[in-house]
């Protein structure tokens, strides 16, 4: 029931039972009333009339509520662009397309259309670190390749900002997001637009001159591509749970909550952190080119740990910049990371839970372990764009399962006593 059918009951109710002893009464002397007391009869009809429109108006349904499965599709459509665009980037930085384009504008870069624009657009590009050292003899042919790579990805960033913002104005408009939703869109539209400058920011820093070694290979920073990376899987993150919430809520146990519950409920989060952790990792190995080395599994070149993993000075450096260090940490949280997610299977089947939070359970488990595999095998091939992408994929797609579980045992809480 409504707030104004709340304050408009006693009203309706007083209006209902004149009405009604109005009508059992009076209806027998209906002609009478016509001819002898018409304003009697008019004021019985007003009152039927006052009904009708009072219980029409307080039982208008609720726009949070009429709206609440519309909103949750389109929260739903926001992530799953969003996790093409992961892999749309993933593609776009395995084929080494991302500094195909040298500017960038808020609303797009308007396509090459004839042959002048595409020859002046080569010779932009002719002007940086990746031409001069690494791509001397690309040709014109090559190169339209790789800049149709990256202006697909950078239009599908753009193509997001309008599926996001165009029903987001409607929603609101239409009064179907409560004060919680307002914030939460909100949000959102500061992630996107920070993950578009992110964007650029990263491609800056592999178009600067600063490649004078001659080890030196023009790339992006791992740093602002880690970033990068991380701002999508936060976006991600937090539109797929903001549609669970809409389109498929979290189950409650009844009863007393037992404290093994509570526990595995701590257990899943960190499961969830686990994957995000080794994910971010894993945009490290790609931004220096690490799976390209050690293409051995489980030893690294027959040992278990590389004699160059400490070759940097001063130490800390080679967690982030030293390609064999940046995998052998990859290699060490994947195995730790599935290790706790076959634990964390294990002792869910042993809890008590949340109904569906069994099947996520073991959805996580089965793509952790599927997850693992792949990337593994990407190694041992030398890592091959169509593995590769997948394997960067299914780090999301482990992340979405960790993130279903987490929100089936959202409503597991300690009671007050």
């Amino acid at each position: 029931m409504s707030l104004y059918l709340r304050l408009a009951s006693p009203l309706l109710r007083s209006a209902q039972s004149y009405s009604n002893f109005a009508l059992k009464n009076l209806s027998p002397c209906r002609s009478f009333l016509t001819g002898r007391s018409p304003s009697l009869l008019q004021n019985v009809q007003k009152t039927n009339a006052l009904r009708t429109a009072l219980t029409r108006y307080c039982t208008k349904p609720d726009p949070v509520e009429k709206g609440r499965k519309a909103v949750g599709y389109w929260l739903l459509g926001c992530s799953g662009m969003v996790f093409v665009a992961v892999v749309l980037g993933g593609v776009t930085r395995l084929t080494e397309s991302g500094l195909s384009m040298v500017t960038w504008k808020l609303l797009g870069e308007q396509m090459p259309r004839t042959q002048q624009e595409w020859q002046d657009e080569f010779e932009r590009y002719q002007q940086f670190p990746e031409f001069k050292i690494k791509n001397k003899d690309i040709t014109l042919s090559e190169f339209k390749m790789i800049w149709f790579m990256e202006y697909g990805h950078r239009m599908w960033g753009r193509l997001i900002g309008a599926f996001y913002a165009l029903p987001a104005a409607y929603f609101w408009s239409r009064g179907y997001f409560d004060r919680g939703m307002k914030i939460r869109t909100l949000v959102f539209g500061a992630l996107i637009g920070c993950q578009g400058l992110m964007g650029w920011y990263m491609v800056k820093s592999g178009l600067e001159d600063r490649f004078h070694q001659e080890s030196d290979v023009p790339r992006v920073s791992q740093y602002r591509l880690a970033s990068h990376l991380g701002f999508a899987f936060v976006l991600y993150s937090l539109f797929l749970w903001s549609a669970l919430d809409k389109l498929l809520p979290a189950q409650k146990l009844l009863g007393q909550i037992p404290a093994a519950t509570l526990k595995f409920k701590g257990l899943a989060h960190a499961t969830k952190a686990a994957v995000f952790i080794t994910a971010m990792s894993g945009a490290f190995v790609a931004g220096l080119d690490a799976g390209l080395i050690y293409n051995s599994f489980p030893k690294m070149a027959d040992r278990w740990i590389p004699s160059d993993i400490l070759a940097l000075s001063p130490t800390l450096r080679n967690f982030t910049e030293n390609p064999t260090t940046v995998q052998f940490d990859h290699r060490v949280l994947g195995t730790a990371t599935l290790t706790l997610i076959t634990g964390m299977f294990v002792l869910s089947r042993r809890r008590m839970l949340p109904p569906r939070a069994y099947t996520a359970a073991a959805a996580v488990a089965t793509v952790g372990w599927m997850q693992v595999l792949l990337g593994i095998t990407t190694l041992l091939t030398y890592v091959p764009v169509p593995l590769a992408a997948s394997h960067q994929s299914g780090s999301l797609l482990l992340l979405s399962m960790a993130i279903w579980l987490t929100h089936e045992m959202k409503l597991v809480r300690r009671l007050p006593k």
